[in-house]
C-alpha cells in the first residue's frame, strides 16, 4: 500500500531563515504583498555556513548576500514562520537563488527542514553591496534582534567591501 504525502494547505506554515535582506520585515512585505511581522519567529542561527557577496543583482545593481559551507563559521539571521499561500511569491522575490533546506537554532531548539537559499551562479569574488541594500539588511538584523556584536561585524565586512570597490574604480580611472 502507498502513502501519500498531503500538499500544504494555505493554512499551514514552513519554516523559512532568511539572512539578507530579507531580515527585514518592511522590505519582504513588499515582495509578499502583506505584513510579515508577525510570522517572526526570531534570531537564529545557521551553523556551518558563511555570509558572502557573490552575487550581482540585475534589480539592486549592486553584491547581494549568499551563505556557502563553511565549517566551523556560523550566519546569524531571522527565522520565519510564513504561511504556504506565500511560498510562490519568496520564490519570485528569490530568482538566481535556490531552496536548501537546513537545521538553525533558536533559543536553544533546532528547527529542522527550514528553508532558506543559496546563490546558484556564485561570483568568484565578492562584490560590494551599494547604500540602500546595506541599510535595508542592517536595519533587518537590527530591528529583529540579531546581537549587536555580529550586526558590527557584517557593517565592517561591508564597508571593506565598499572600499576594496572604490580603491580598485579610483585605479582604473587613473
Amino acid at each position: 500500500m502507498t502513502s501519500l504525502t498531503p500538499l500544504p494547505g494555505p493554512d499551514d506554515y514552513f519554516y523559512y531563515f532568511a539572512y539578507g535582506s530579507c531580515m527585514c520585515p518592511v522590505d519582504l512585505k513588499r515582495s509578499l504583498g502583506e505584513s510579515t511581522h508577525s510570522f517572526v519567529v526570531g534570531p537564529a542561527t545557521l551553523t556551518g555556513y558563511r555570509l558572502g557577496f557573490f552575487r550581482r543583482s540585475r534589480l539592486r545593481n549592486c553584491g547581494v548576500l549568499d551563505v556557502v559551507p563553511h565549517p566551523g563559521s556560523t550566519v546569524q539571521g531571522v527565522l520565519y514562520s510564513l504561511p504556504w499561500r506565500l511560498s510562490p511569491a519568496l520564490d519570485l522575490r528569490e530568482e538566481g537563488y535556490r531552496h536548501e533546506l537546513v537545521t538553525v537554532t533558536h533559543q536553544g531548539r533546532a528547527y529542522s527542514g527550514t528553508r532558506t537559499y543559496s546563490v546558484v551562479e556564485k561570483t568568484y569574488a565578492e562584490i560590494a553591496p551599494n547604500e540602500w541594500y546595506t541599510n535595508v539588511v542592517l536595519r533587518g538584523a537590527a530591528t529583529c534582534g540579531l546581537p549587536e556584536e555580529y550586526c558590527w561585524s557584517l557593517f565592517h565586512h561591508i564597508h571593506s567591501l565598499q572600499r576594496q570597490q572604490t580603491v580598485a574604480t579610483l585605479r582604473r580611472s587613473a
